[in-house]
């Protein structure tokens, strides 16, 4: 088998890296985004701002967009489109979080020569440049296993999951939990400062405790800790994640709904940016 021509779709804080980390593995590598080539350093000379050139070079794509409005242009948009033309990518991965239901639907338009996965990630931009990314797998074990050396490249946790759907159904319920904690943290760190108790000393103590967690284990690891919530910041993103757990259980009426639901997206809502004592990133 031909060694594969990868793709990366969406070259932020998560697909550069996960670009870089092929290249310097010896995959060739192309890139594409919508954003201006000038904005890209190190990866520049591997962006293609034509989708059509991008889908006809890539035998296999990687998709790292933001949600479903992006992975819905990329795919079948006028201006982007890589699944409408002569010579779509053999192979689509899908590692945005995005409703199952989306990826579900997914299997239904793109073309019949092209393979979907769900290879939902998780590990935070720090994990990417490391290559220790945890991915979710959902798909035909063929199609799985041709992937798999490229995702031992990226990341050291790979999980086998089922059929199509089946890695980003985990993977949305893992966030919810993830979530949760990154709420609870930063509420118990606020309550400390009123309170008088080192903040730093009770992260210490949560990491060796039964709050333990990983927003509070790694907060001067993970990029984003420091924010509050914006739409268009990685805690936006947390919320998406979240409305994409609660679209996947809407269609079970057994799941319903709980006040913790709500709870939790008005908690994240409410985050303010989070400044912390002698942090070290």
């Amino acid at each position: 088998m031909a060694k594969e021509v990868i793709g990366i779709a969406g070259c932020g804080a998560m697909g550069e890296p996960m670009a870089q980390r092929l290249l310097t593995a010896g995959f060739e590598v192309w890139a594409h985004d919508v954003r201006p080539l000038a904005e890209f350093g190190a990866i520049a000379e591997h962006m293609l701002e034509d989708a059509a050139e991008f889908a006809k070079r890539c035998n296999v794509v990687i998709s790292a967009v933001r949600d479903v409005d992006q992975t819905r242009s990329l795919l079948f948009s006028e201006a982007q489109g890589i699944v409408r033309g002569a010579s779509p990518p053999e192979i689509l991965v899908i590692s945005s979080t995005v409703s199952p239901r989306f990826i579900r639907q997914l299997l239904t338009e793109l073309p019949t020569q092209t393979s979907l996965v769900d290879a939902a990630m998780s590990g935070a931009p720090y994990r990417a440049r490391e290559g220790t990314l945890s991915f979710m797998l959902g798909g035909p074990d063929a199609v799985v296993d041709r992937l798999m050396p490229i995702l031992q490249v990226m990341g050291n946790r790979l999980f086998r999951l089922g059929d199509v759907g089946m890695g980003m159904t985990t993977k949305v319920l893992n966030n919810y939990c993830a979530a949760s904690s990154i709420a609870a943290t930063h509420r118990v760190l606020g309550m400390a400062q009123v309170l008088g108790l080192d903040r730093r000393s009770l992260l210490e103590v949560m990491k060796h405790s039964s709050g333990s967690n990983w927003f509070a284990d790694h907060i001067d690891q993970i990029d984003w800790s420091d924010e509050g919530y914006s739409l268009d910041n990685t805690i936006g993103i947390v919320e998406k994640d979240v409305l994409a757990t609660l679209d996947t259980v809407s269609e079970c009426p057994d799941i319903g709904r709980w006040p913790l639901d709500d709870g939790l997206l008005d908690a994240l809502r409410r985050l303010e940016p989070l400044e912390l004592e002698s942090a070290t990133r």
